[in-house]
């Protein structure tokens, strides 16, 4: 394989799948976890699969994913994570070309998810009403526009959502799905679902059952329908000392319903 490109971006992997990211450009940088050094004099002569050391540790140097950009996201808000992500993005049918729109854009957990099968001829309009999650959340996605070998058009409106209506239109005129994760997803309901075209996604982040509850009733009035509402649960496995496998003991449990609804043709 080639040496590494200047400017090119590589992740560093722990053996038990920790891993660094690391841009080859001249200059000292800081790594949590691996210390100070410069990338460029560190990474000179290598190539992707290679093994390195730094410091104390061994690692192997491999072609960084999303799985790479994730683990070394800046973190403000909390964010959607990989069980729920997944779930949305398949159930709703988001993929290459769709056009979305999420509301609540937080340090960009969900969005990275969907950049990454979204491919170049998508187009992602995220809105964040707070300066403070929009700066760590763009920080995150420019990041990841680097690294993937495709990116969707990205748009970000930083501001109230319900002050956002003239800038999606100037996007585009309907979207294929959307994705909510406000405090009160009920209020933005009736505008989301003028975007939508007909069989269209939209799908609410509800941490509680109140939020569940005034979400569908939103929905059902707005004349869309209920596809499906609940939660996703997630447990690890382990390998027992003495042979077998085993539940962990770090379940994954609620961390919000989700409820998914489409957009249907009204009856004459």
């Amino acid at each position: 394989m080639n040496a590494i490109d200047p400017g090119e971006w590589v992740a560093l992997r722990e053996d038990d799948g920790r891993a660094y990211l690391l841009q080859k450009t001249p200059g000292e940088v800081k790594i949590k976890g691996l210390g100070r050094f410069d990338s460029n004099q560190l990474l000179d002569g290598y190539t992707i699969g290679d093994r390195i050391t730094v410091g104390q540790k061994s690692l192997t140097i491999v072609k960084p994913t999303l799985v790479e950009a994730r683990r070394n996201m800046s973190r403000r808000a909390q964010v959607i994570g990989i069980k729920d992500s997944g779930f949305l993005i398949s159930w709703m049918g988001i993929g290459v070309g769709s056009r979305v729109l999420e509301g609540g854009h937080g340090s960009a957990g969900l969005a990275m998810h969907l950049a990454n099968v979204m491919g170049e001829k998508g187009k992602l309009i995220s809105i964040e009403s707070r300066v403070e999650h929009a700066t760590v959340g763009k920080e995150n996605m420019e990041r990841l526009r680097e690294i993937l070998p495709e990116f969707p058009d990205w748009y970000l409106f930083e501001g109230d959502f319900k002050d956002s209506e003239d800038f999606i239109e100037n996007i585009c005129d309907s979207i294929d799905a959307a994705i909510i994760d406000i405090a009160e997803p009920w209020e933005i309901v009736a505008i989301v679902e003028k975007f939508l075209r007909p069989g269209g996604k939209l799908a609410c982040y509800c941490p509680t059952t109140i939020q569940l509850e005034r979400s569908w009733e939103a929905i059902e009035n707005s004349g869309m329908v209920v596809e499906w509402a609940g939660e996703v649960i997630e447990r690890q496995w382990s390998k027992a000392s003495k042979g077998g496998v085993r539940p962990g003991n770090t379940a994954i449990g609620h961390t919000a319903f989700l409820i998914l609804s489409a957009k249907i043709s009204k009856v004459e």
